[in-house]
């Protein structure tokens, strides 16, 4: 099976590049590249993909739709696609707060871009990474793929739910078996400088203070990025259109994983806390019963473990990943 997979270099996109060149596939990876804060990182993860057999690369910024029809023109008149997997997005809720349109050119204007290369060239199947923030509203138990998601709090959430119903009226309209995944709160080793887990790790580890939006008792759905991936990959089979959540299913307090950093690197943390930011719900908590019903997907990283080893890989890049702030 031949792949296009936007985002490859980000932190989710590389490892599933990963898992499907060692499942024998051809990836096309697609990267825009170029994000200051996370430069560094996305140089070593492109590097040890194109090391590997059944990779190439494109760069490219899928807002551009001439950018991308160039890239599939070539690609095409040497190989036959079966399926698009699109990470490449700007994430983050309260960065998209600051600056919206950004995240709508890219989240949407991308996806649209790509939608409309699959119904060109007769592609089938698109995977679309979307995000548990679509749901908005506050929960007080697990939320399910059938939940309102008409109310998302940022701009961030709401480009990704426009993402998905674009996907929805192509399937509709062109018969692309498409599916929507919608992460929770993803982290692991050589994950995004920008998100809590990271942070924390960094700041800890270096005797720095944290920031604490909110007293810390906020929940959060924490999924570690190989199951993510697994989830992902395992998308590739359906065919129809289903929206799934991947999440762990045991949302976890931010105070708790303060914890087990501080476990992990042997240090106190020195925590500031701040007012939380009104886009940020109060928990994250996925049903995830359909995705081991449809996927045949279930997590199998715990928190605890997932902080272990991320620990383990920042303590072990130290040198070079403490400058990534």
């Amino acid at each position: 099976m031949s792949i296009v997979l936007t985002g490859c270099a980000g932190f989710i996109g590389h490892k599933i590049s990963s898992l499907l060149l060692h499942q024998g596939e051809r990836v096309y990876g697609v990267d825009v590249l170029g994000n200051s804060w996370s430069s560094e990182l996305q140089g070593r993860r492109l590097d040890s993909l194109l090391e590997r057999p059944g990779f190439s690369f494109h760069r490219a910024d899928v807002s551009d739709s001439s950018e991308l029809r160039s890239i599939f023109k070539r690609i095409m008149q040497s190989d036959s696609v079966s399926a698009v997997i699109s990470l490449a997005a700007l994430a983050g809720v309260r960065n998209s707060v600051e600056n919206p349109r950004a995240y709508y050119e890219v989240n949407v204007l991308g996806t649209l871009n790509l939608l409309e290369l699959c119904r060109e060239y007769g592609i089938g199947t698109f995977i679309l990474a979307s995000t548990s923030s679509v749901y908005g509203a506050e929960v007080d138990g697990p939320v399910s793929e059938d939940a309102d998601s008409s109310r998302p709090l940022s701009p961030y959430a709401a480009s990704k739910k426009a993402a998905e119903t674009l996907l929805y009226s192509y399937h509709h309209l062109y018969g692309i078996d498409g599916v929507s995944l919608r992460y929770f709160t993803v982290y692991g080793p050589a994950g995004r400088p920008d998100m809590s887990v990271f942070r924390f790790i960094r700041a800890i580890a270096e005797g720095e203070p944290i920031t604490v939006f909110g007293d810390g008792t906020q929940q959060r759905d924490f999924t570690y990025v190989d199951d993510i991936a697994r989830g992902t990959v395992a998308a590739l089979g359906i065919t129809c259109f289903e929206t799934s959540n991947l999440g762990c299913g045991s949302p976890v307090a931010l105070n708790e994983v303060v914890r087990l950093i501080e476990e992990g690197v042997g240090k106190r943390a020195v925590i500031e806390y701040q007012e939380r930011h009104a886009a940020d719900p109060m928990i994250t908590w996925a049903d995830i019963g359909r995705a081991k019903e449809v996927l045949g997907w279930t997590p199998t990283v715990g928190i605890g473990e997932g902080i272990r080893r991320t620990v383990e890989w920042y303590m072990a890049n130290r040198e070079w990943a403490r400058e990534l702030t």
